[in-house]
C-alpha cells in the first residue's frame, strides 16, 4: 500500500513519514518546500516536489504512484498571518484541498487523514473541548481548516470518499534520536522559541499576554508530542482502510499548560536561564486550548508514549542541540 504524504517535508509531516516507514508502509511525498525541508525526508520516500493546488502535478504523482491512501498535512498554519493576509490562507489551505479531492476522486482513492486543528473550535465554550462542540473559528486560519473538513464531507456524501480529520493542540518534541525536529523560518511556535532563547540566538522571549483569564492571565494550550501525533495518523489509516465511516477525532494530552507553565519546564529541561517579557496579546488567540481526546483513545486505540511536557521539550532542545542551524547544519 503506498500512503502519498502532502507535506511531508514538513516538521509533522517528516515525523508520520518516518513513522509511516517504520511500520512498513510504502510512501511517497508531496512537498513544494515553501516551508518543508528535502533533508527531513528519509530516502526509503519518493519525494515529488510540487504545489497542491496544481492540478497536473497531482496527477502526474497519482500516474506514477499506485496510492491508496491520503495523509495531508501541505497547508500553512501560522495564525497571526492568517489574521493579516487571510486570501493567502483560504487559497492555499481550502482551494489546495479543492484540488486534491478532485484528483483523489479522478483516480478512485477513497480514503484520506487530514490534519485539522483545534483552531476550528474558537474560543471553546467548556473545557475540555469535545469533538461535538461547537466550531466557531476566531481567525481565518482556523476558518480555512473548518472549511476543509466541510468539503471533505460533502465530498464523502457525493464521491463517497472516507476521511479522518485529526484536530490537534499544540504539537511539540522530535523524533528522540534527535535526527528529525521542527525547522521554521521565521519561527512562530512557543517551545522552538523558547528553546531558540536557551541557545542564545535569540536575546529574550516575549509572552503575548498576561490578561487572559486563566491561572496566571497567560495562554493555556495542550501539548502532544510529534511521534504521538504521527503515531495516531497511522492508526487513522488503518481505521479507514478497515471500511469504517468518516470521523473527527481530538488529539492531546487532556492537560493544559500555561505559557509561563511552559517557560519554567523549559528551564528545567534546559538548564538555561531563558530571560522572558510580557508583551501585549496577539489578535485571534482563544485564552484556553484543552482537547478531551477519549474519543481518539477508545476508537483508534491511541495510546500516547509522551505525557510529561518536560519530556517532550528535553527531545525537542535534543534536535537543537544536534541542528543549531536546523537542516542546514
Amino acid at each position: 500500500m503506498t500512503v502519498l504524504v502532502l507535506g511531508g517535508a514538513g516538521y509533522i509531516g517528516s515525523h508520520a513519514v518516518d513513522r509511516l516507514l517504520d511500520n512498513g508502509y510504502d510512501v511517497a511525498v508531496v512537498d513544494n518546500l515553501v516551508t518543508g525541508h528535502k533533508e527531513a525526508v528519509r530516502k526509503e520516500a519518493r519525494l515529488h516536489i510540487g504545489d497542491v493546488r496544481d492540478k497536473a502535478f497531482l496527477r502526474k504523482v497519482f500516474t506514477e504512484e499506485n496510492v491508496e491512501g491520503v495523509v495531508h498535512f501541505a497547508a500553512f498554519s501560522v495564525v497571526p498571518e492568517s489574521m493579516k493576509d487571510p486570501l493567502k490562507y483560504f487559497d492555499n489551505n481550502t482551494g489546495g484541498m479543492i484540488t486534491l479531492l478532485e484528483v483523489m476522486h479522478e483516480f478512485n482513492v477513497a480514503n484520506i487523514v487530514f490534519s485539522s486543528t483545534a483552531a476550528t473550535y474558537g474560543e471553546p465554550k467548556q473545557i475540555p473541548i469535545k469533538e461535538t462542540d461547537p466550531q466557531i473559528p476566531t481567525n481565518p486560519y482556523g476558518e480555512s481548516k473548518l472549511a476543509m473538513e466541510k468539503i471533505m464531507h460533502w465530498s464523502d456524501v457525493a464521491y463517497g470518499i472516507k476521511f479522518v480529520a485529526l484536530r490537534y493542540f499544540n504539537v511539540a518534541g522530535a523524533k528522540p534520536d534527535g535526527s528529525i525536529g521542527e525547522d521554521h523560518n521565521p519561527e512562530t511556535h512557543l517551545i522552538p522559541i523558547i528553546l531558540q532563547v536557551a541557545a542564545g540566538k535569540r536575546d529574550k522571549l516575549q509572552i503575548f499576554g498576561s490578561d487572559y483569564p486563566t491561572k496566571d492571565g497567560t495562554n493555556v494550550r495542550d501539548y502532544v508530542h510529534v511521534v504521538d501525533l504521527a503515531d495516531a495518523h497511522i492508526l487513522a489509516l488503518k481505521y479507514l482502510a478497515d471500511g469504517n465511516d468518516s470521523n473527527a477525532f481530538n488529539l492531546g494530552s487532556a492537560t493544559g499548560f500555561s505559557n509561563l507553565e511552559i517557560l519554567e519546564a523549559a528551564r528545567r529541561a534546559t538548564g538555561k536561564e531563558i530571560p522572558a517579557v510580557m508583551a501585549p496579546r496577539r489578535p485571534g488567540d482563544p485564552s484556553t486550548l484543552i482537547a478531551a481526546s477519549d474519543k481518539a483513545r477508545d476508537i483508534l486505540g491511541w495510546k500516547p508514549q509522551y505525557d510529561d511536557v518536560e519530556k517532550i521539550i528535553a527531545s525537542a532542545w535534543n534536535w537543537h542541540e544536534k541542528h543549531p542551524n536546523g537542516y542546514k547544519g
